[in-house]
């Protein structure tokens, strides 16, 4: 049966199988992609599959409309007090994603701004397609939160220490041309061409051999095959430490609800 457009327009995330290529799409337009815990629920179960599926051998994350790859999380289920990660995922992390490891080859197509938790998304990714559209950016410290969904030490493990540093604390973002040149994203083509680009990225990748294409890639990523990155580990402690007292802060609350009600915060600095 085919869907019509009302029920495509109504579901958190679209999942198609082209070949051996899994595609996932963020499907919250309207709310620029932002992350909301069905969405994690729905990307954390896909990935889970398609891992322990041979028939899959790549997946390519993108977001629907042209508005925005990812807004990151929802700052205004947040300012209501809702969890954008469900309870018992955790471990997953944003959108069921960025902690998430797998050993399938991840890509993403970026087909417009993607800021905060949307730069995660493309960091946690193993590669990276960029519409000429897009702009990357870690704004946290601007909202009284900080990057917690490996932002923070994953820019500063992929990009020289003081652009790093820089963008970090500053909260700019940066164009898609600018982060082609960091080597944060792999291409940038116009925004019409993104997802079929990131397709044939994944289609020379799916002509490989795959059990060897994911052992090269738990290899040069130092996992387990049970999806361990030891690596990860000091990053995600510190961050995990760190968000404990940030998001327990009079500033951390302002920040969403300074955003959601479209003014300038109030920073008080506790």
């Amino acid at each position: 049966m085919t869907n019509s457009h009302t029920d495509i327009a109504s579901q958190t995330v679209l999942f198609e199988r082209r070949g051996h290529v899994l595609v996932i799409t963020l499907n919250r337009p309207d709310a620029r992609n932002a992350v909301n815990a069905e969405m994690c629920l729905q990307v954390g179960d896909a990935l889970e599959s398609a891992d322990q599926d041979p028939d899959i051998r790549v997946v390519v994350l993108t977001g629907a409309g042209d508005k925005a790859f990812c807004a990151g999380a929802d700052l205004k289920a947040i300012a209501r007090g809702e969890s954008v990660i469900p309870e018992g995922r955790e471990h997953w992390g944003l959108a069921g994603y960025v902690s998430h490891a797998i050993s399938k080859p991840t890509i993403a197509a970026v087909n417009g701004p993607a800021l905060g938790g949307g730069t995660e998304l493309v960091l946690a990714s193993d590669l990276a397609v960029a519409a000429d559209t897009a702009v990357f950016g870690l704004p946290e410290v601007s909202r009284g939160l900080i990057a917690a969904a490996g932002g923070a030490f994953r820019l500063a493990d992929k990009l020289p220490p003081t652009i790093a540093m820089e963008l970090l604390l500053t909260g700019d973002p940066i164009s898609a041309q600018r982060a082609l040149e960091l080597n944060l994203v792999n291409r940038v083509v116009p925004a019409a061409q993104v997802l079929d680009e990131a397709l044939a990225l994944a289609q020379r990748i799916a002509n490989n051999a795959p059990l060897a294409v994911q052992a090269t890639k738990r290899i040069a990523l130092d996992q387990s095959s049970t999806g361990d990155r030891p690596a990860d580990q000091r990053g995600w402690a510190a961050t995990a430490t760190e968000s404990a007292a940030i998001f327990a802060s009079a500033d951390a609350k302002e920040g969403p609800l300074a955003f959601a009600e479209k003014r300038l915060p109030v920073w008080q600095g506790c």
